[in-house]
This record gives structure tokens, C-alpha cells and sequence, in this order.
């Protein structure tokens, strides 16, 4: 359409110069015939206002000026770093992928996953070391060996079993496998980190893919305009501020091509890096416009509070607190230790046997504080699940906010703006061939047509953002490191896990 453009610019140059010329002269006559017919009225002059210090070059391009002609200023060239990963437009993986390819790759490749899958892996063998019974202990034993060149009085072995009474061992077992449940949840919650940032870096670069193409639109008509500025210049039609402003222009939109590319490049180095997989630059394919129903605010809240992997984490928490409060309240009732022996009595020169059995009276320690510790903590645990709901509340209400705004802008530049700014560029233009304005006009039309897809485009890559989020219970950040399931000051195991 720019190249159209363009033609259609070249064949009017010469009819349009010659027309603004006559007109001007035309003008001019006109003025001074109406100075000759008042030339009988006085006018007292007003003083003369100050003028401005002239820089340097300005006064010398006044001296020059009406005596030889000043070439135009030159056209700026393209300054600047750039990033060395690969342009923007080439592709190196002749692979088209798509949100799925990618999404399968996280799931196989992403760190994160399998160190909260983890997580779940240690919490249930930590329940299966709970759940052991203690280990028999085996004695041998002798006494007074040696005396008088003798095998001594005694020798012989026993065996010592603990007994584990109250169910603590089970209590314990159910207690970590219930921890284990935690740690699911936030497993879960983990994939949805992963999952949501791919999906939203995924719209993000096919957001800015486009972006490029319009910012290199808006960058052929800067230079359209720089071109029509030149041509007047060379006429006599324009003047050196203004070259200079359509050289500035120009910049302005190389520079703004340039941020384009790098938002394009960041966007897919995040896609790649949160996949885990090693990929040169892929094609992707896919559709940035929603193809889902509008996002109610009461619904969403529902289904959050209601399968939210965060709020499931933190009630299967608090069961997990509660079986802790009951084992350490139990903790206190003494094991039963038996044992039995045999050996030989070298004096009496007969087998003898023995007993014992053993228990610790909880006379002063009966586990005061760390049942008050525990249930300190489940209480701790009901705030935390409160806290959760409400933060997820106004999580959610912030991302609503700018889903709802976006959705907003989106149903506005389809139905109003965009045909409206069509309609009048494709007027503009049609006015432009019947010579009723100026080719500065068509460019002005197009280059306000161009923004307004951008503005577009910008919102439905704001609308996508935000209805992942609030699909994926307002999870992101798929390469911090997951949390594990019990929470900063909660008692945690001793050698042997109760």
C-alpha cells in the first residue's frame, strides 16, 4: 500500500508543484493590488519586537540565503547497538511451532517441574521412614573376664525391643503423607507457572511480530514524507526547519522499529528459556486474537476459590497441621522397652536367663511446649488460608482491571476505530487524485490509520495477558524456584521424622 502510495506520489509531484506555484503568484497579484487600492489609509507601526540570538550556522545560512541555493540537510544514517541474537524476520529452525509444541517441550524440559515433583517424592519416603518400627537392639555381655586366668563369671547376650505405644508411628506416617499432598498442589501450582508464562511470551512475540511489520509501515511513510519535504525544498515550497523535522521524524521511527525488534527478540529468548529446551529462532504459529467468551468477574472469583492450586495447598495444610498438633500430644506417653537375655554362670556351671522391661515416667516433661508450639501453628495456618483467599481477591480484581480495559479497547478499535481511520485515509487518498489537498495529508492519514493498528494490536496482546492469568488461577513465574510444603517457622523432623 506504501509503494502505491509512493507511485502515486511521483506521478502528481509535477502537476501539484505547478498548481501551487500558479496559485501563490496568482496571490501575490491579488495582494498587491488591494495595497495600491488602500494605499490611502495610515497605519502607525508597533515598535519592533526583540528578536532572538541567531546561532551560528542560522546566520550563516541567512547570509546565503536568497543568493545561491543550500542543498538540503543530509538524510541521518542508522546509529546504535544492536542485539547480535539474530534479526527479527530470519528464522533458523524452518519448524513452524506452535503454543502446544512449546507448552510440551516446558513440560518435559523445564527444571522447575520435576524439582516440585520432587518435593512429593521426599515427603513420601519421609513418611515411609516415619512409619518404621524401631529397631531391636542386641547385647552381649560378660563379667569379670580374666580374673584368675578364668572365661569369668558370666557371659552372655540379650535383645531389647522398643514398643511404640499411643499410635505415634502411624500418627507420624499420616502426618508426612499428608505433607505429601501439600507438596502435589504445589506441584500443580508450579505447572501453571510454567504454562501460563509460555502461553503469555508466546502471545506476547506474535504480538510483536506484527508490531515490527506496523512500526516498519509507519517507518516507509516517514520516509515518504521526508522525500515530499526534500522535493518542496528543492522548489522553494518548503524550508530548512522543516527538513530538519522530517530527518528527526525519520529517526524516530528507525528507533521505534529498533525497540520493536528487541521487544520481539526478549519475548522469544523468555519462550525459549522457560520451554528448557535448546532452540534456534523458531517460526511460530499461531492466532493472537481471543477466540473465548468475555470473562465475568463474580465467575472467575468462584472458580478460583474453589480449585485455586494456592487455597488447596494451603487447606491441605492445615490438615497436615492438625495430625501434627495430635501427634505431638501424644508424644509424651512412654514407650515400653523390653528385653531378655541368656548366658552361662561359670561358677554355678549353669544357664541362666534374664528379664527386663522399662519405661520413662513423664514426671516433668510431658511435651508441653511443643504441643503449644503446634497448635500455635495451626492456628497460624487458619489466618494463612483467610490471607490467601483475600490476596487472591485482589489479585484478581488488578488483573480483571486490565483485562476488562483491554477487552474494552479491543471491542472499540474493531467496531469504531479502525474502520473509521480506514475510511478516512481511503478518502483522504481519493481527494489527494482529485487534487483537492495535499500529499501531506495522505501521509498524515495513513501514518494515524497505522498507530491506531498498533494501539490494537498492543491491547489484544493485553487482553490475552491478562485472561491467561485469570484462567491460570493468577500463577506466573515459571523459573523461580518452587516452594517446598512446609512454610518458614513450622516444626519440621528430627532424625527420626514424627
Amino acid at each position: 500500500m506504501t509503494t502505491d502510495r509512493r507511485d502515486e506520489s511521483v506521478k502528481n509531484k509535477v502537476k501539484y508543484n505547478v498548481v501551487v506555484t500558479g496559485s501563490i503568484f496568482a496571490t501575490l497579484l491579488w495582494g498587491s493590488s488591494i495595497v495600491a487600492q488602500e494605499s490611502h489609509q495610515l497605519h502607525v507601526p508597533s515598535a519592533p519586537k526583540a528578536l532572538p540570538i541567531p546561532l551560528e550556522s542560522d546566520t550563516v545560512s541567512s547570509d546565503k540565503a536568497g543568493r545561491e541555493f543550500l542543498a538540503p540537510p543530509p538524510t541521518p544514517n542508522t546509529i546504535g547497538p544492536t542485539w547480535a541474537f539474530s534479526d527479527p524476520g530470519e528464522v533458523l529452525d524452518n519448524q513452524d511451532y506452535t503454543l502446544e509444541a512449546f507448552l510440551s517441550m516446558a513440560a518435559e524440559y523445564n527444571p522447575t517441574i520435576r524439582q516440585s515433583r520432587l518435593h512429593i517424592n521426599s515427603q513420601l519416603n519421609r513418611a515411609i521412614q516415619a512409619g518404621l518400627y524401631p529397631n531391636p537392639t542386641l547385647r552381649y555381655l560378660g563379667e569379670q573376664i580374666g580374673v584368675g586366668g578364668t572365661a569369668g563369671e558370666w557371659q552372655g547376650a540379650e535383645i531389647e525391643q522398643r514398643f511404640v505405644t499411643a499410635g505415634k508411628l502411624e500418627l507420624s506416617e499420616n502426618k508426612y503423607l499428608q505433607r505429601a499432598k501439600v507438596a502435589e498442589f504445589l506441584a500443580v501450582a508450579q505447572q501453571y507457572r510454567v504454562c501460563n508464562d509460555v502461553r503469555i511470551h508466546f502471545v506476547k512475540a506474535l504480538a510483536a511480530r506484527q508490531i515490527i511489520d506496523l512500526k516498519k509501515e509507519l517507518l516507509k511513510n516517514a520516509e515518504d514524507n521526508l522525500v515530499t519535504i526534500r522535493e518542496r525544498y528543492n522548489v522553494g515550497q518548503a524550508s530548512r526547519a522543516e527538513a530538519h523535522q522530517a530527518n528527526a521524524l525519520l529517526q524516530q521511527h528507525r528507533l521505534a522499529v529498533m525497540n520493536a525488534q528487541n521487544d520481539y527478540r526478549q519475548h522469544l529468548l523468555e519462550l525459549i528459556s522457560l520451554t528448557g529446551a535448546e532452540l534456534s529462532v523458531p517460526s511460530l504459529n499461531g492466532e493472537l486474537k481471543s477466540s473465548r467468551d468475555l470473562i465475568d468477574f463474580d465467575a472467575a472469583y468462584a472458580t478460583i476459590l474453589a480449585q485455586s492450586p494456592e487455597l488447596c495447598a494451603a487447606h491441605a495444610k492445615l490438615r497436615e497441621d492438625l495430625i501434627t498438633v495430635q501427634r505431638e500430644r501424644v508424644e509424651w506417653v512412654p514407650d515400653i522397652v523390653a528385653g531378655t537375655g541368656a548366658g552361662y554362670n561359670f561358677d554355678a556351671r549353669e544357664t541362666t536367663y534374664s528379664a527386663m522391661l522399662s519405661l520413662e515416667i513423664p514426671l516433668y516433661d510431658r511435651n508441653q511446649g511443643t504441643i503449644k508450639q503446634a497448635e500455635a501453628d495451626y492456628s497460624r495456618q487458619q489466618s494463612e488460608i483467610r490471607r490467601t483467599e483475600l490476596d487472591l481477591r485482589r489479585r484478581l480484581s488488578v488483573e480483571y482491571g486490565r483485562y476488562l480495559t483491554a477487552a474494552q479497547n479491543v471491542q472499540n478499535y474493531e467496531t469504531v476505530i479502525l474502520p473509521e481511520r480506514k475510511k478516512a485515509y481511503s478518502l483522504v487518498l481519493s481527494s489527494y487524485k482529485a487534487n483537492r489537498i495535499a500529499w501531506d495529508d495522505v501521509l498524515q492519514a495513513y501514518d494515524d490509520y497505522t498507530r491506531a493498528r498498533v494501539e490494537y494490536v498492543m491491547n489484544l496482546s493485553a487482553q490475552r495477558t491478562s485472561e491467561i492469568l485469570i484462567d491460570g488461577f493468577l500463577l506466573h513465574g515459571g523459573l523461580q524456584t518452587p516452594s517446598g510444603p512446609l512454610p518458614g517457622g513450622h516444626i519440621d523432623s528430627v532424625p527420626k521424622p514424627r
